[in-house]
């Protein structure tokens, strides 16, 4: 368990890394793959709620000391009153909530269906990112999803869905290997064909 409980920690920082390296599509309405929701996403799907909550805390304080924190991009001589955004934190509750939301299509990915499960974690995705615009449009004080950002909603989404597959194998490689099998349906029915 401890094993596996380093692993996931691991792997979800290292999206931190590779997210740095992720394009972003101008072309497509500035979507991106958002490789460290994916990866908590899979994480969440793959382990038991008190790591899927560690998981949550660690993923949404590192993406809101990433993203929250930074600096204003505008020249402060333009923009002398900035934009109100989401306080520090916000992240954390988000991803628990996409957490538990994987936490009830474990069964799914324990029974190997991961084709439902891989479009299960793109429905999630869009709603993950629906919610945070929402919640963002309603502390600007409206309360709107226009077009362009539905799209980048759903682009965003299905560039980093089709990820989801070989991090769902790593996982299952990986708790193999640290005897953490997230899928024992699978397997008591290996053992009863023998």
């Amino acid at each position: 368990m401890i094993r596996f409980s380093i692993a996931t920690i691991l792997l979800l920082l290292a999206a931190f890394t590779a997210q740095q390296f992720m394009p972003v599509f101008t072309g497509l309405y500035h979507s991106r793959i958002l490789i460290v929701h994916l990866a908590f996403l899979c994480c969440a799907v793959a382990s038991g709620q008190p790591l899927m909550l560690l998981l949550a805390f660690i993923g949404g304080f590192l993406w809101d000391a990433q993203c929250t924190l930074a600096p204003h991009p505008g020249d402060p001589s333009v923009y002398t009153q900035p934009t109100e955004s989401l306080r520090f934190g916000y992240s954390i509750l988000l991803f628990a909530a996409a957490g538990y939301l994987m936490q009830v299509i474990q069964p799914l990915f324990r029974q190997g269906k991961w084709p439902l499960t891989t479009a299960l974690i793109g429905l999630v995705l869009m709603l993950y990112f629906t919610l945070e615009c929402g919640l963002i449009s309603f502390i600007r004080g409206e309360l709107q999803i226009d077009r362009p950002t539905f799209l980048q909603i759903l682009f965003t989404s299905l560039f980093t869905m089709p990820l989801a597959p070989p991090l769902l194998k790593l996982l299952s490689l990986t708790a193999d290997a640290c005897d953490q099998h997230p899928q024992p349906d699978v397997i008591l029915r290996r053992r009863h064909q023998r």
